[in-house]
């Protein structure tokens, strides 16, 4: 049997200009490449990290000094997107509501924590409770990465008790990251509509209004 051929002149009806007009924009190109420079960065961290503290990896990837200088330099330039990505205004919007918690958030996250899974009893606008405690919470554990590695690296700026402090907080703070981020992703990959939202920008509206309710776009 022959596959009919789709005539291209053919303007397309009702139902597939509708279909094709119900995604909603989500995100904009420079959200898009802050979070995809940020993940690369902080991914170049933690596979350093664990070649430094690994002895397998560490015997298999060999270049020691070379995995220092790599992880290093990749841990200073984390904060680099989110400095650079400020000129865009669509992220300094969503940064403003990362930031902000309602009553609605109190809401998600008792529900969460029950693992209350019904139709409504979750309310979110576009950033649910959950996005907006990771976002909290890996902010403020790269800053505290970032200011005990300057120590570690630059030796004359503290005593070695401050110091060797500074290697116990940023060692086990790591491992910390470490266990979250492989959390992060499990959570992107079992929620593919999330995953098409950072990587097109747009999502559809049926996806945005199960999730995120409380939404406008």
């Amino acid at each position: 049997m022959t596959r009919p051929e789709i005539d291209a002149s053919r303007p397309p009806d009702t139902g597939e200009r509708f279909a094709a007009s119900v995604r909603v924009r989500r995100f904009s190109p420079a959200e898009r490449w802050v979070h995809r420079a940020t993940a690369l960065l902080m991914g170049l961290c933690v596979l350093t990290a664990a070649c430094l503290y690994l002895p397998q990896l560490a015997e298999l990837v060999g270049r020691r000094a070379l995995v220092v200088t790599v992880h290093e330099w990749s841990g200073l330039l984390t904060p680099v997107p989110v400095l650079a990505g400020l000129v865009s205004r669509a992220f300094r919007a969503d940064l403003r509501l990362l930031n902000r918690f309602g009553p609605h958030d109190r809401v998600w996250l008792r529900s969460a924590l029950r693992r209350d899974a019904r139709p409504g009893a979750r309310p979110a606008g576009k950033f649910n409770a959950g996005q907006k405690t990771y976002a909290a919470w890996i902010a403020g554990a790269v800053l505290v990465m970032l200011g005990t590695g300057l120590l570690m690296w630059f030796t004359h700026l503290a005593p070695l008790v401050w110091r060797t402090s500074a290697t116990f907080v940023h060692d086990w703070l790591a491992l910390a990251i470490g266990i979250v981020l492989a959390g992060h992703i499990g959570m992107a990959l079992a929620r593919p509509e999330s995953r098409r939202g950072l990587r097109t920008g747009s999502v559809s509206r049926e996806w945005a209004e199960r999730e995120h309710p409380l939404w406008r776009p």
